[in-house]
């Protein structure tokens, strides 16, 4: 059974997590980064998933750690690691998140017949965030409904900016006068 009735086409981002392929839509993603040319800063007292936050053309970003996020572990950073840029709607409203990704793979067009509904396993795994599993080249493709990825109560830790009343220079400039004072001792 497949997700979509109309023969529509869609569009999505393919990346990587260890050596399972995941997939986004397109209409959500703004631009891919790497990581080695954006710095992320930690956020003292946030959950293991949200790896801290980068500065997007002056804006507050936050960066979540999809193999935290997803029980997969902590991994190591390579050349091909990137930030995904996405907008989603988080508590009702536009939002601007970062996602961790170990590589983008390419951009594909899947039609309706090759990706399959989401797997019901049982009542105590949720699956609510599988938009469906899509086929190709005889592998796996999780679709992913990125809205579904983080909890109400993980929502309200993204959604509460760190530094309410800075924006992202002044943020950088606060944790310089920090680095400065810690080296100094």
């Amino acid at each position: 059974m497949s997700v979509k009735s109309n023969k529509e086409i869609s569009q999505y981002l393919t990346f990587k997590l260890e050596d399972d392929l995941y997939a986004l839509n397109v209409e959500g993603v703004q631009e891919v980064l790497e990581l080695e040319l954006n710095h992320i800063t930690k956020i003292p007292r946030t959950p293991a998933f949200l790896r801290g936050v980068i500065n997007v053309r002056g804006s507050v970003v936050p960066v979540i750690d999809m193999h935290i996020k997803f029980n997969m572990g902590k991994q190591e950073t390579t050349v091909d690691t990137c930030i995904i840029v996405i907008e989603t709607i988080l508590s009702g409203k536009s939002t601007i998140l970062g996602i961790l990704a170990d590589s983008v793979q390419e951009v594909i067009d899947l039609e309706p017949e090759q990706i399959e509904a989401a797997p019901e396993i049982g009542n105590q795994l949720k699956t609510e965030f599988i938009a469906g599993i899509g086929k190709r080249d005889d592998r796996f493709i999780i679709i992913l409904k990125i809205d579904e990825i983080l909890t109400a109560e993980e929502l309200s830790v993204v959604d509460t900016p760190a530094y309410p009343d800075l924006d992202a220079n002044q943020i950088s400039t606060e944790q310089d006068k920090i680095l400065k004072t810690v080296s100094a001792t």
